[in-house]
């Protein structure tokens, strides 16, 4: 597409209705890097994204403060769950804050009525509970809940006894035999269960205590009702949602919905609005309390900017074609309650409503359905899952103390678990901010802004680069970032944010392979009877490129955004410039002199060297023996006898196949010429589609001993080119030998 007709593929939705609604942190413990790649960061790139757009939202979450984490957390302290509610809702309000994730306007309110804004709350706020509790009344009036007597868990000791809801009970998953799984579902495999149904239970506190099984009664939900209509709006809305969030939905679906209890026997929680006095002991259950917190913080919301309607212009259907579009960011163990339970909840609100006999998919005048759920996969730290309980975590308010948000943010964004997971790693953060971040995109910018300064005339005065502008000399050079940005544009629409900001690195990357080719620096200075014109005209392009990268980054890393368009000279706001501009490439700024690197290059052994005194040795470990390997060549030479104990051969690729737990890897079957054959774990997704590998021959390190890669056993190492700057190119051979051939 040619910079003179610029159509951007997503201009047509501008000016819709977004609501974003991010799962409610449990607010027991400060916030972990897990917690922000899978369900905090996602949102708020495509909160900015979508305003950037010219589209209106509204982004709500808030701290989750019921349900057992807090209890059990203040049971271990010895203090009131209030106490802990309070202590952790602020740290990590401002741990957010920190990294940038705006729930608000881009002025820093909540922002107005009209434009959206946002609001980050609390589950223990008077506005929410009251709304709860007339949910939960007009559900029950309407007959859609009904009691049921459980089975539950029960602790004994000599003073007394009580019931054991959820976490306050572990044992062995019934489906993978996990065994610290909780009481009421597994971290590890994503099942859900009555509690009654876990293996070898025992009390999570107080583990010497005899527990038994007794019969509770409780309010339960009748999911069952719904069964149908969830299927058929399944059906009509979900073509573009992740596989994972199908397959989980589809599941819950195929199995049969059943009622579900909505209370608990705990006294910290909601209390039920009902007048029976069987009810006084019990409260709401979190679950069934918490998704009701996207539709009560709007609410809120709409009161605090003085509107108190207002949020119906995020949730109401008033028009079928121009219905607000609702996205929910979480990670894969919350996919069923938003998928299904919190549709179901939507859907008997608007029956009981309307007074219906039967739900019905919303119509005109109905609360509003998700429109998609591009629900996380897990991001491990060495291997293993971040775990606020085991404490098996990196802390985001401590890693901000010593780190650049928008580098994190960066990371986090490359390596984010959008269909696998993915792996966090100290080496691999240095590498990727230094050799991407910094050297792709951080040098660009410093060598277009430096350049610029260095323009003089025959006096030897500084003169502006406008003198050289020319639109139409790069005009294949625009069509070709054109086309990357269009593409990162479709991607971020699609919440599909690893792809997006990989586009927009490869505009980084065209940008200094364009400096390289036209050589500006040559031309800086007047020469005798030289032209150089071409080569600041390619400079100007740059600078132009320059601004459009500041505000297609913008989503990603906002503080370095804001730090360019202020060096770039720029008036007003980046906050305030329309997104479908940015590829136009037709505007020329006017640096300032005031230029400084966007970036500071990281010091892995520092880095380590800190974390020990911080978390311990353990945490470590991993990136101290990664990194080894290299320290230990001293010159990097080898002796030829070392090189000749290298074996390496011919193979021929069968069958390629996605890691199960690895997001950058492929599970490559190699055939050697062997009857066995060979499994190679190879770090290509990235750089391949598996349709491109199949059949090739390419060169394998025979024999390397084997090594477990995320549980799979890798035996021998694909040879490949690395070009930099995210260029990977695979060895292979011009004429067809067979496999299991030396190479020599």
């Amino acid at each position: 597409m040619r910079h003179t007709d610029v159509q951007d593929p997503c201009s047509k939705y501008m000016g819709e209705h977004v609501l974003i609604s991010v799962a409610w942190p449990y607010a027991n413990g400060p916030l972990h890097l897990g917690h922000v790649a899978g369900c905090y960061l996602p949102p708020d790139i495509q909160a900015r994204f979508e305003r950037a757009c010219g589209n209106k939202v509204l982004m709500v979450s808030g701290s989750d403060e019921h349900g057992t984490p807090i209890t059990i957390s203040a049971e271990e302290e010895g203090v009131d769950p209030q106490a802990i509610v309070d202590r952790f809702h602020a740290i990590n309000s401002q741990a957010l804050q920190d990294l940038g994730v705006n729930f608000g306007a881009e002025d820093g309110t909540h922002g107005n009525p009209e434009e959206g804004g946002g609001l980050f709350n609390r589950t223990t706020h008077p506005g929410h509970i009251s709304r709860v509790q007339k949910h939960i009344q007009l559900l029950y009036d309407a007959d859609m809940l009904v009691v049921q007597a459980s089975d539950q868990y029960y602790e004994k000791w000599e003073e007394g006894g009580r019931f054991l809801p959820d976490r306050y009970v572990k044992g062995t998953c019934p489906s993978c035999q996990n065994e610290e799984a909780r009481g009421d579902q597994c971290d590890q495999c994503g099942s859900t269960y009555e509690p009654s149904e876990l293996v070898n239970p025992s009390s999570a506190l107080h583990p010497e205590r005899e527990i038994s099984v007794l019969e509770t009664e409780h309010l339960f939900y009748r999911l069952d009702m719904f069964q149908e209509v969830l299927k058929d709006w399944f059906d009509e809305v979900s073509k573009d949602w992740k596989p994972n969030v199908r397959a989980v939905t589809s599941q819950w679906l195929e199995q049969k919905l059943r009622p579900r209890a909505i209370s608990r026997d705990l006294d910290w929680g909601i209390d039920l609005p009902l007048e029976d006095a069987r009810w006084s002991k019990k409260c709401v259950y979190v679950w069934f309390e918490a998704v009701q917190g996207y539709l009560t913080c709007s609410q809120i919301w709409a009161e605090q900017v003085g509107e108190p309607d207002a949020w119906r212009r995020w949730w109401v259907i008033e028009d079928e074609e121009t219905k607000p579009r609702h996205l929910y960011f979480l990670g894969k163990d919350n996919i069923p309650f938003h998928s299904i339970i919190w549709p179901a909840i939507l859907m008997g609100l608007n029956q009981a409503k309307a007074g219906d006999d039967n739900p019905s998919i919303p119509r005109r005048g109905d609360l509003a359905l998700p429109h998609n759920i591009p629900a996380m996969e897990y991001l491990m730290l060495d291997g293993g899952q971040f775990s606020k309980s085991r404490k098996h975590a990196i802390w985001l308010p401590s890693f901000l103390e010593h780190h650049d948000p928008d580098q994190l943010r960066y990371y986090l964004t490359i390596q984010m678990p959008e269909q696998s997971d993915a792996d966090f790693t100290w080496k691999e953060f240095v590498e990727r901010v230094n050799h991407e971040l910094i050297s792709t995109y951080g040098n660009l910018v410093h060598r277009v802004l430096s350049l610029c300064q260095r323009i003089v005339d025959e006096d030897n005065k500084q003169i502006s680069i406008a003198h050289f502008n020319d639109q139409v000399r790069f005009s294949d050079a625009t069509a070709a970032v054109q086309e990357r940005a269009e593409a990162a544009t479709l991607h971020l629409r699609h919440s599909e944010f690893k792809k997006a900001l990989k586009e927009i690195m490869a505009i980084c990357q065209f940008g200094n392979q364009h400096l390289q080719s036209n050589a500006p620096w040559t031309a800086l200075k007047p020469q005798e009877g030289v032209d150089r014109s071409g080569p600041l005209a390619a400079l100007a392009w740059a600078l132009r490129l320059v601004r459009s990268l500041a505000i297609w980054t913008r989503p990603f890393m906002p503080f370095q955004a804001e730090r360019l368009w202020r060096m770039l000279g720029e008036d007003g706001g980046i906050y305030d410039v329309d997104w479908h501009t940015a590829a136009e490439l037709n505007t020329l700024p006017e640096p300032s002199n005031q230029i400084s690197p966007l970036f500071q290059r990281l010091d892995l052994d520092e880095i380590l060297e800190r974390e020990k005194e911080i978390a311990g040795e353990d945490s470590v470990r991993r990136d101290e023996e990664q990194d080894a390997e290299v320290d230990n060549v001293e010159d990097g030479s080898i002796e030829f006898e070392t090189f000749a104990k290298v074996e390496m051969i011919v193979g021929k690729v069968k069958t390629v196949d996605i890691h199960p737990k690895a997001d950058r890897l492929y599970v490559v079957s190699i055939d050697d010429g062997s009857e066995q054959g060979r499994t190679v774990c190879a770090g290509l997704r990235d750089h391949y589609d598996v349709s491109e590998l199949v059949g090739r021959n390419v060169v394998v390190v025979a024999n390397l001993a084997p090594r477990k890669l995320r549980g799979i056993e890798s035996e021998g190492m694909l040879l490949a080119a690395d070009g930099g700057e995210g260029t990977v190119s695979l060895l292979t051979l011009d004429k067809d030998v067979p496999p299991g051939s030396l190479v020599r």
